[in-house]
């Protein structure tokens, strides 16, 4: 997901990032400058879920206006139901696949571990 919060501001009038932060601090949620220019940039920022309906409040939006989908890479397919795991065997059978764990290259028995 990517930040939508450019588009958003500027439907309440707020051109930049400072004024962003003084909304937010209107309601409470006192996040850095350094948060807010990446949240406005669309950078991936973590969000507490409380601070998240701060921000919508401040904003006067939902949630789902604040995050855009990003889109599909050309030639990158969607993703399908039932996904595999890396390197797992096409199989017809319906059965979960159980992951199994690597060979070892070396031929002794495996160390403990630090104590």
């Amino acid at each position: 997901m990517k930040w939508n919060l450019r588009m958003v501001a500027a439907q309440r009038d707020l051109w930049r990032p400072t004024e962003v932060l003084t909304a937010f601090q209107q309601v409470g949620f006192n996040p850095s400058l350094s948060k807010v220019a990446a949240l406005w940039s669309g950078t991936p920022v973590t969000v507490r879920l409380d601070d998240l309906d701060k921000m919508c409040a401040a904003l006067n939006c939902t949630v789902a206006d604040l995050l855009q989908a990003e889109p599909l890479v050309a030639g990158q397919a969607a993703p399908e139901f039932g996904q595999r795991a890396v390197g797992a065997e096409e199989r017809p059978s319906a059965a979960p696949v159980r992951p199994v764990p690597r060979g070892r290259r070396g031929a002794g028995p495996r160390s403990l571990p630090p104590s």
